[in-house]
This record gives structure tokens, C-alpha cells and sequence, in this order.
């Protein structure tokens, strides 16, 4: 089956092309969450290849390699570092190993081979510098990169689901649903985030998914209002009626005939919830109910630089690499907004 662009998609296209600083930063934006997918092999304690007694064990990442595999006494995971300076590694002839670019983990302290005590500021071997904890702080900026917009995306697929569902039923059926609905919103509006964020993260715990799925009972709102006008304008249109008189079932005319005439807002809002998201998360993590630790996170290293003053780079670098992806993120959204508008050349006055 071949896919089909319409001539309107095909326009708005070459518009979001010719805006060169929102592709550039679409295109830089992409490439940095790829490479973050592959964190594990830019920033580990653990090493890409190793050569014990004539035999190489690749990828221990992503491969759970025990320490009596290479003389040890043990079936549990083996220490890679330990084991490198180890008599019975380096006794072998032609053993090594081979780390990443970065040989530390965002987990794992190095408390043994830094000089001096935690935090320590960034020289040869931490080039950022470590957190208080002696944990390499490149590795935890780079591991925050990648679950941030992991989170952010995850919760924006979630916000146009629930959305467009919730919206478009609006929009379609009006009436007592309609009505209900939208008391049902302002009572969820009027709800206090930031306290149930605290009591069921009391209740239950803190972690990915429950953060996740809080977070989507509230952040589908705002897009909901405007699926559900672009449907109450578009039901009225004659290609509704059309369907209807040819028999088509409801479903099919909500979600096949009129949503893909109401992706306006969808496209238009995605990039700002994205910032909304990630913002929102850093936000969290900074006063404490975001992700548990030792998730790698850039509001938890922000907050140990407001209890380090003097160590700079706990809140510099952060703040840093989380201006430069919001930064990013509002060139997209601009970019798209451009692109999207019906008038071809526009300018804001």
C-alpha cells in the first residue's frame, strides 16, 4: 500500500523545510535522543569488549557476565573495574578490556579513585565534574537526557490519546455527555497537582509509570478543548453528512472522517508539551517527588548544586544542557506553528 500525502500536508512540509532553524534544531534533536538510546555504550563502568584467557565476552552491558567466568569465586555479576586491576587479570597474557569513551556509570560511585571527597570538580577523568555522591556527572546528564524525553514522549502519546477520545466524543455527541464531561474537567482542573503528586506518591511509591500515568489524568485537558471545537465544527461539514447517509458507523466517522481533518492542534501543541513535560519532570525531581533514586536526573543534580554552592557544576551543567533541549524544543514548536498557519508569510507585530 502506498502512502499518500495530500497537497495541503505536501505545502506544509516545504514550509517546516525552508525554516531552517526549526529543522536544524528538529534535526539535533533527533540526533542526540538516537545517540542517547546507546547511552549504555557511550557511559559505563562496565566494558564494550573483554580478552580473558584466549576468549571475548562482548557487550557486558547488555550481557550479564559472572565473576566466576574469569577466575573469581562467584556467580554474581563480575566488578569490571575491580576485576581490570585484579592480580588475576592482568597475570594473564593478552588480557584486556575495552570501556567506553566515558568509563563511568551514572549508578556507581568511584569513590576509590577520586582525590579528594565528593563533590569533586571536573579534571581529566570526570570531565564535568562528580556529584556528591562521586558519580560521574556527564553520565548522569547524558542518562537524564535520554529518560527525560523518553518521559515527555511516552506522556505526550498518552495526552493525544486521551485527548482526542475524550475531546472528539465532546465535540461529536454534545448534549448531556458534553455537559458532564466538561463538569468532570473542571473538578479535575480544579485539583491540586503538585499535592496528589505527594499523596499517591506516598501511597504507592515513586516511579516511572506511576509519574507517568499521573500525570496523563491531568495533561490531556487542555489538548481536549481543542479537539473537541475542531469537532464541533467539523461535524457540520457536508463530507459528515455524506458519510452518514452512505452508512457509515459512528466510529469510523469520528476517527476516520474528522480526525484527520482536526490534526491541527495535535501537530501545533506537540512540541510545547513536550517542554511542558520535560520542564514539569526536572521541576518534580529538583524539590523531590519526581523518579525515585538513583534515577539519573537533572532536577536531583540541580538540587544537590543549591546545597553545594561552591560546586559549580552541580547546577551550571544541568541547567545548562536542560536550556539548550528547551531551547531546541521551542524552535521546533515555532517552526511547526509557521507551518501550520494559513497564511504562508506571517509575522508577529
Amino acid at each position: 500500500m502506498k502512502l499518500r500525502i495530500s497537497p495541503l500536508t505536501q505545502r506544509r512540509l516545504g514550509r517546516f523545510l525552508k525554516i531552517k532553524r526549526a529543522f536544524i534544531a528538529l534535526c539535533i534533536l533527533l540526533g542526540l535522543f538516537f545517540l542517547s538510546l546507546f547511552s549504555e555504550l557511550i557511559a559505563n563502568d562496565k566494558p564494550l569488549l573483554i580478552h580473558y584467557e584466549g576468549k571475548l565476552y562482548f557487550f557486558a552491558a547488555y550481557n550479564l557476565y559472572a565473576d566466576k567466568e574469569f577466575g573469581g569465586k562467584y556467580q554474581t555479576e563480575a566488578l569490571y573495574r575491580e576485576l581490570a586491576r585484579s592480580e588475576r587479570f592482568q597475570a594473564g597474557t593478552g588480557n584486556f578490556m575495552l570501556f567506553p569513551l566515558i568509563p563511568y556509570s551514572p549508578y556507581t560511585s568511584t569513590l576509590d579513585e577520586l582525590e579528594g571527597t565528593p563533590p569533586t570538580a571536573p579534571d581529566a577523568k570526570h570531565i564535568l565534574g562528580t556529584d556528591d555522591r562521586g558519580r560521574d556527572v556527564f553520565a548522569r546528564l547524558l542518562y537524564g537526557f535520554r529518560i527525560s524525553l523518553t518521559f515527555a514522549l511516552v506522556l505526550l502519546l498518552l495526552e493525544i490519546v486521551i485527548g482526542c477520545i475524550i475531546g472528539g466524543l465532546q465535540g461529536y455527541m454534545g448534549g448531556k455527555f458534553d455537559l458532564i464531561m466538561q463538569r468532570f474537567i473542571e473538578v479535575l482542573s480544579a485539583l491540586p497537582f503538585l499535592y496528589v503528586i505527594i499523596l499517591i506518591g506516598s501511597v504507592l511509591g515513586q516511579s516511572f509509570s506511576t509519574l507517568i500515568i499521573i500525570m496523563a489524568v491531568f495533561n490531556w485537558i487542555g489538548l481536549s478543548y481543542y479537539i473537541r471545537a475542531e469537532f464541533l465544527r467539523l461535524k457540520k461539514y457536508q463530507f459528515v453528512d455524506a458519510a452518514k447517509v452512505l452508512g457509515v458507523k459512528r466510529f469510523k466517522i469520528l476517527f476516520s472522517e474528522i480526525l484527520p481533518n482536526a490534526l491541527t492542534p495535535i501537530i501545533t501543541f506537540m512540541p510545547f508539551s513536550l517542554i511542558s513535560a520535560v520542564f514539569t519532570l526536572t521541576a518534580l525531581d529538583y524539590l523531590g517527588f519526581g523518579l525515585p533514586a538513583p534515577t539519573p536526573s537533572w532536577g536531583e543534580l540541580i538540587r544537590q548544586g543549591m546545597g553545594n554552592l561552591s560546586s559549580y557544576w552541580l547546577s551550571v551543567y544541568p541547567f545548562i544542557a536542560l536550556f539548550l533541549t528547551l531551547l531546541l524544543l521551542t524552535f521546533v514548536g515555532e517552526g511547526v506553528r509557521e507551518a501550520m498557519d494559513p497564511k504562508e508569510y506571517t509575522k508577529m507585530e
